[in-house]
């Protein structure tokens, strides 16, 4: 029997589609709605017998217990690749009694995986397509992507979850022509239909999306898709594998494939780490390795063909003044073509197109051009009131999305809409192409073929409807019982909660006192966002080895604000050195590397050369403005500015500052790296500033305050006095 929630939820959007379409649409989606209710309960009750969604308490093995299973024991399925398909595979043959072993050459969601829209989607793009080619191909994929976008917000709730999408209308006609489109796809939706859509009036549209330019705006529509934390989404697919059995292991590559009698039946590894090599055997290997799915195939046969064709998808952080906390924005098409979004995420603003067409490479990056195309399609949207700096870009990053041609067709230059399983002459399964959202249906077909291939005797797929690590006991309350409970800031509650999900009490327990009144325990990486010390070693337990596993893909912080992860990247390595017992040579190295990621894959190196590459275009005035604050701040004349200098000015106005926040300082400006400032540094500085390229110093700030201080005196009036 459907419960009357759904019921309510059926006969609200049943109404909306009887409006759009007439009665006989409203009675196909009631009809949707019931089926798809009678399925679910069909599932929990297969899950329920087989005691898979029961929540598990033993506690994870070490990455060393994992190394050693997979270099002694015999396997079913080996997996490569431990993106968002292959931790998917993994769990789905854990999930059916398979012996599973699965193997990354990064970490977890390193790829493309931790690189996405953040968006949990059907394709609305697609399904209009496949109404005005009368593709039912393209319908069927939508179709399966709603239902699997659906099941995501089920099974993993604390990392996913609903989020309105506005498409502003500027022209009368479209108003219409999208409404029957937005209809259409929530039609389609039937029982997985998240909330219904809706139209907006221009004033409606403004008190919601308020940044939003006025002129000419018709009005807007709404409509929901699902947005997640990609990365911690991915780990929490592979480690609940892992509570099903699978034996994993990141920073393993694979250097040859092992073949029996012809037949692929495992693979030599290397551990990156130390070096280590050993083999892993199994009865059947499945490539699930997104770019990189042709060196796979190559080391199988050195004949075959290339099928992917690679293809970045480029993205820049801005902050949360640039969208509402709730409401994201979809501009349908850009002056190029291309698909803008324009989303609220982690308390920033994430901005970004796809499809632009790049080589495989481990460490893909952003160009300036992008970075510069999105600002300027972001500037179209918003209203003039808001000026749109290119210094306001907080991180920028690409993810290569691995479009593929089918290797069974005989026309190998077009591009398959969906996914490619193929099964080699040595019974090697590749799986390619897809996006985020079908993940588990890809993984299901995928381990299907690999079970026929091999011959491996087991049932269909349990995945749909299992939870996912974290799922079992969380309610959205559970954030009050991490105050209460633990006594963490409320901030900090919120985030363990959505990140970990029941976990979260566990996390919380390792987290160290603060000194504070409140909060008690819970020590801050970073000022400026919720993360803290506790995270960092329970991300050692859930396999993080190296820094970057944890600022990328643990913590977000370097895709959310590289200067940030930047801040954060001594405290995240002391306290991974104390875990993992690295000395000092190793934490110098693991620094090193960390700053590497930053500045070649996360913008770092963009943003400062788009500062210095800035012409000095300064007024006679402002130059002359700016030589006498540099003057002040030059104590003894010596033509360049110290540290010595810095310290002096923030003591002399009563601030008091660390060594390394000093250093901050410095380096904002210097360039060469001789650890001083040179006048034509800080005029460089300031015309950045003047240009949009910088948003702000604190350098800048702390020569303005120290002028005024030695002009006016060292203890100014305050205006608006009293008594």
């Amino acid at each position: 029997m459907a419960s009357s929630w759904t019921w309510k939820k059926a006969i609200k959007v049943g109404a909306a589609a009887a409006t759009a379409g007439g009665g006989g649409c409203a009675l196909l989606y009631l009809t949707s709605v019931y089926n798809s209710d009678r399925k679910k309960e069909q599932v929990q009750q297969k899950l329920a017998a087989s005691g898979l969604n029961k929540r598990p308490s033993k506690p994870l093995p070490t990455r060393a217990d994992q190394l050693n299973s997979l270099a002694n024991e015999q396997f079913d399925v080996l997996i490569i690749g431990g993106g968002a398909t292959g931790s998917g595979c993994a769990l789905d043959a854990a999930s059916r009694g398979l012996k599973t072993a699965m193997v990354e050459y990064d970490d977890f969601s390193s790829g493309t995986s931790s690189r996405s829209t953040k968006l949990i989607h059907g394709g609305v793009r697609y399904l209009q397509k496949a109404i005005m080619n009368l593709d039912i191909e393209q319908y069927k994929m939508v179709k399966e992507a709603l239902h699997e976008r659906a099941n995501l917000l089920e099974i993993a709730p604390h990392l996913s979850f609903p989020l309105p999408i506005m498409l502003p209308v500027y022209k009368w006609w479209q108003l219409p022509y999208f409404w029957a489109g937005i209809k259409a796809y929530d039609l389609v939706s039937g029982g997985d239909c998240l909330k219904s859509s809706y139209i907006l009036s221009k004033s409606r549209a403004l008190e919601l999306f308020p940044m939003l330019k006025k002129n000419e705006l018709k009005g807007a529509i709404v409509y929901y898709d699902g947005m997640h934390n990609d990365a911690r989404m991915n780990i929490s697919i592979a480690i609940s594998a892992v509570r099903l059995g699978a034996s994993v292991a990141n920073h393993v590559k694979v250097v040859d494939l092992i073949k029996t009698d012809g037949i692929v039946s495992g693979a030599k590894v290397r551990n990156q780490l130390t070096g280590e090599e050993f083999s892993i055997n199994a009865k059947s290997v499945i490539n699930a390795t997104g770019p990189f799915t042709d060196s796979i195939r190559k080391m199988d046969d050195g004949q075959t063909r290339d099928i992917v064709c690679p293809s970045a998808g480029i993205h820049i952080m801005l902050p949360d003044y640039y969208s509402p906390s709730n409401m994201g924005l979809l501009d349908p098409a850009t002056s190029d073509g291309r698909v803008i979004f324009f989303l609220p995420w982690q308390g920033l603003t994430i901005a970004g197109t796809t499809d632009t067409p790049c080589p495989v490479t481990n460490s893909p990056g952003p160009s300036e051009s992008d970075i510069q195309f999105i600002l300027s399609e972001v500037k179209n949207y918003l209203t003039p009131d808001i000026d749109v700096r290119r210094g306001d870009v907080l991180s920028a990053w690409a993810g290569i999305r691995p479009l593929v041609k089918d290797p069974n067709a005989g026309d190998t230059a077009s591009l398959v809409r969906n996914h490619v399983v193929h099964v080699s002459d040595s019974k090697m399964v590749t799986i390619a192409g897809g996006k985020w959202t079908t993940y588990r249906a890809m993984a299901a077909e995928t381990v299907d073929e690999a079970v026929e291939a091999a011959q491996l005797g087991v049932g269909p797929s349990m995945t749909d409807g299992l939870l996912l690590e974290g799922a079992h006991n969380w309610a959205p309350t559970m954030f009050i019982r991490l105050v209460q409970d633990l006594g963490v800031d409320t901030a900090v509650a919120q985030h363990l909660s959505d990140t970990y999900g029941d976990r979260a009490f566990s996390v919380g327990k390792m987290a160290g006192l603060t000194g504070q009144r409140w909060p008690i325990v819970g020590r801050r990486i970073h000022q400026e966002f919720p993360y803290i010390d506790a995270e960092v070693r329970y991300a050692v337990k859930e396999y993080a080895a190296t820094a970057v596993d944890v600022i990328a893909r643990r913590l977000r912080l370097s895709f959310l604000n590289v200067q940030a992860a930047e801040e954060a990247l001594p405290i995240v390595v002391s306290i991974m050195a104390d875990e993992l017992g690295w000395d000092k040579e190793e934490q110098d190295k693991q620094t090193e590397d960390a700053m590497d990621f930053l500045r070649m894959q996360m913008g770092k190196d963009l943003n400062k050369a788009s500062r210095d590459n800035i012409p000095v275009s300064l007024t006679k005035a402002e130059i002359a403005e700016y030589v006498k604050r540099f003057n002040a701040l030059d104590d003894g004349k010596k033509g360049y500015i110290s540290i010595n200098d810095i310290r002096k000015s923030l003591k002399s106005q009563g601030e008091e500052v660390t060594g390394q926040q000093i250093h901050e300082l410095l380096n904002e400006l210097d360039a060469n790296h001789n650890g001083q400032v040179e006048v034509e540094e800080y005029l460089q500085m300031m015309s950045a500033i003047k240009s949009g390229t910088v948003s702000h110093s604190r350098f800048a700030k702390m020569a303005e305050m120290d002028y005024k201080a030695k002009k006016y005196g060292e203890h100014m009036e305050r205006s608006g006095g009293g008594v």
